[in-house]
């Protein structure tokens, strides 16, 4: 078994450039599903979770291609919603909780999307809840197959509505905010996650077309569109990643650099 072996007493010294925020990468790579039109994201981080998110879309027919070590562009033109009934979807969807984040994007310019039903899981106070339930009140039908344990949602168009989130979740306010940009007329978000991420995602999807009101607050209007164009968009640095660093550096009475730290997103962690 892999394990790491740390030896204290030694001062940390030099400098670091963090990488992008994985938290944010999920959540705009699936923004790309939302239009037919090139969207380009930079500073997204080498790591395995958002590795697998992108080849995952690039199984589903988005074109995917490497710009820079760290830029990647992804035109959605055409998706092959048969490839999401597949068991490798399944499999490989299963493995990833950001996969969860597909489920709006693909409703509201698709009219479907699939979700394997995570091992033991219950509709009802669980981890699923916000998601499904804010994207219902949009009009959306959801279906359990148990035989093949996957929910299937379903609609003809998405409609605007007030939604009250039982929980600030980021993952379910950014699934929302996807399915409500493209649903026929105003959505009001009560209770809406407002962290940075959900901040970055709201300014790319502005930036694609879509209608947002009280971006980086914890109510969110949103004036549905027909349709969204391309964009560029750069990722945070890793909030998480700096303030470790930070922490670090405190505990051990040292002096290093943190370069591009994006300080106005960082609170009270200085």
């Amino acid at each position: 078994m892999a394990s790491f072996i740390i030896e204290g007493g030694h001062s940390l010294q030099g400098e670091i450039r963090p990488q992008g925020a994985k938290n944010e990468a999920l959540q705009v790579i699936c923004a790309t599903l939302l239009t037919k039109e090139e969207v380009v994201i930079e500073n997204i981080p080498d790591i395995l979770d958002v590795n697998n998110l992108i080849e995952l879309l690039r199984d589903m027919g988005v074109r995917v291609k490497k710009l820079t070590e760290e830029t990647y562009s992804f035109k959605a033109e055409t998706i092959d919603l048969a490839f999401t009934h597949s068991h490798e979807f399944m499999q490989k969807s299963a493995a990833m909780r950001g996969s969860i984040m597909i489920i709006g994007p693909l409703l509201a310019r698709f009219g479907e999307a699939v979700v394997p039903k995570p091992g033991g899981d219950k509709i009802g106070r669980r981890r699923l809840d916000t998601h499904f339930n804010g994207i219902i009140r949009l009009g959306a039908e959801l279906k359990l197959n148990e035989q093949k344990q996957l929910y299937t949602l379903t609609t003809e168009k998405l409609k605007g509505t007030y939604v009250l989130l039982d929980e600030a979740s980021v993952t379910g306010t950014a699934n929302l905010l996807m399915a409500a940009v493209l649903a026929e007329g105003e959505t009001i978000i009560y209770n809406a996650a407002c962290e940075p991420y959900v901040e970055q995602l709201s300014r790319m999807l502005v930036r694609m077309g879509a209608h947002i009101d009280g971006i980086a607050s914890n109510r969110l209007t949103v004036q549905g569109v027909s349709q969204l164009s391309g964009c560029r968009h750069r990722l945070l640095p890793d909030m998480i990643e700096i303030g470790s660093f930070i922490g670090m550096a405190a505990m051990t009475a040292s002096e290093i650099t943190i370069k591009g730290a994006s300080t106005d997103h960082l609170g009270i962690i200085p």
